[in-house]
């Protein structure tokens, strides 16, 4: 697997993601008619403070092993003992949290959530190291059948739990699941030894590019998860429910998608991290092709929001769907820009991945400030859609501008295919809105095949489908 490509990488994760999302949404419809808006924006809240407690643990470490190849044994030992004091402390950190969290939200019951949760934490934080030594070892493979074996097992239990009463709490209980059940199969794939020996020396080994790395991780921690925090504070557990369900819909095709390719990324193209001409001319390649992906996606789920979110979730979840529609107009930046932050990670640039989260953080703040001043779900997805929009700039000037030293104009054509396709299927799905059908299903089946094949006109007009053709064949 040492010598694995890109496209073999992505084609492995292809394959293991895409079974995994199809577990994912028969899980999460089943879920969402046993479980209330309520339900959703209580665990909402406090599993937003899980990524935060693991991040801060984190410390950039699974990169920075990643980036460096001279890691010996004995060293990757003792980052993996920091790990573990590093766990618990957080996870005792997170029971205390859970407190005042409960002040906050006038809410006795994160306090016990917290305690359940905490043990998640402390699993998330132990599984840093195995999971960068199967990343670096390119184990793509094993990762994927990972993932799609512990989701099928979380999800059939949670299932159970919800059908018995266990409301929010069939929730918690599975991010505990999935949380212990990585680190057992990651210990085990990973062959991680360890010396009961410790030292520091290897820890500050790593400790100027995981510094960046962690500096941006917070930063990004803040500008991804804000709304949800204020939306449950000012808005109350019943709206939130309904942004986060619009919020995590959206982040179906930005996560499945860019996912199947961003993680082979650094593994992979840090084994040229001092030649930045490859690196450059295969992120290019890898951007177009989301680019034409996230083309069809934007409009397809703008024009058929109502239709994804009855089939999806069911009637109860009508409030999700302006907000879903807003947000989805925001899929294409964030897949252009999702594998940016591979590139910093690989050319050894994180201070200016650093510096680059600083700024698309304070246009999320501002963003995110008016929507809610102006007082609905609706405001927020709004903004948060123009925040996205203007991450794209920030985030591409500093990358090819100040990483690469080449034409932003240049890299910037890259683009001029996806808009003409975005063009060409928005006029073909405003023929579909005149359509009114009283079947779900079957309004949402004609809209995806005339979004098909609008977005197949597209690619011969713009003479990509030779671009794809190449890809495929290569």
């Amino acid at each position: 697997m040492n010598n694995i490509s890109i496209k073999e990488a992505t084609i492995i994760n292809f394959a293991s993601k895409y079974s995994n999302i199809i577990v994912q949404l028969i899980i999460n419809s089943i879920l969402a008619r046993l479980l209330t808006p309520d339900d959703y924006g209580i665990v909402a809240v406090i599993t937003v403070f899980i990524s935060f407690f693991t991040i801060i643990a984190d410390m950039g470490i699974g990169p920075a092993i990643i980036q460096y190849k001279d890691l010996k044994e004995r060293e990757i030992s003792d980052i993996f003992i920091f790990t573990f004091f590093a766990a618990i402390l957080t996870t005792g950190g997170f029971i205390i949290f859970s407190y005042p969290l409960s002040i906050f939200y006038n809410n006795k019951v994160y306090i016990s959530l917290g305690m359940i949760l905490s043990i998640s934490i402390f699993f998330n934080v132990l599984n840093i190291v195995p999971n960068a030594l199967l990343l670096k070892a390119k184990q793509f493979k094993a990762l994927g059948i990972r993932t799609v074996v512990i989701t099928v097992i979380g999800g059939i239990i949670t299932i159970l739990l919800a059908i018995k009463g266990a409301k929010y709490y069939s929730l918690v209980i599975n991010s505990v699941l999935i949380g212990s059940l990585t680190f057992a199969f990651n210990l085990y794939y990973s062959k991680l030894k360890i010396y009961f020996k410790f030292s520091m020396e290897s820890v500050r080994k790593i400790k100027n590019y995981s510094a960046y790395q962690f500096g941006f991780s917070i930063i990004n921690y803040f500008s991804r998860n804000l709304d949800n925090l204020l939306i449950g504070k000012f808005f109350g557990q019943s709206a939130l429910g309904y942004y986060d369900k619009a919020y995590k819909l959206m982040l179906y095709p930005v996560q499945n998608l860019t996912h199947v390719i961003t993680p082979t990324l650094h593994p992979i193209l840090s084994e040229y991290q001092n030649n930045k001409e490859v690196i450059y001319k295969s992120y290019v390649k890898v951007v177009k092709i989301l680019s034409l992906l996230a083309a069809f996606f934007v409009v397809f789920c703008f024009f058929t929001a109502k239709e994804i979110i009855l089939i999806m979730f069911g009637n109860k979840w009508v409030a999700a769907i302006p907000a879903f529609k807003l947000l989805s107009l925001s899929i294409w930046a964030q897949m252009v820009t999702s594998c940016s932050g591979a590139i910093f990670q690989t050319t050894g640039k994180t201070k200016l991945m650093f510096i680059q989260g600083i700024i698309t953080t304070s246009i999320t703040l501002i963003c995110l400030a008016i929507g809610l001043s102006l007082g609905s779900i609706e405001t927020v997805a709004f903004f948060i859609t123009i925040a996205f929009s203007l991450h794209f700039i920030f985030v591409y000037y500093i990358l090819i501008k100040l990483v690469f030293r080449y034409s932003l104009v240049n890299f910037l054509k890259t683009f001029i295919s996806s808009v003409v396709i975005v063009i060409i299927m928005s006029l073909a799905m405003l023929i579909t809105m005149k359509i009114n059908l009283s079947s779900i299903i079957i309004m949402a089946s004609i809209k995806f095949m005339v979004a098909t094949i609008a977005f197949i006109i597209g690619l011969i007009l713009t003479r990509e489908i030779s671009f794809i053709k190449t890809i495929i064949s290569k």
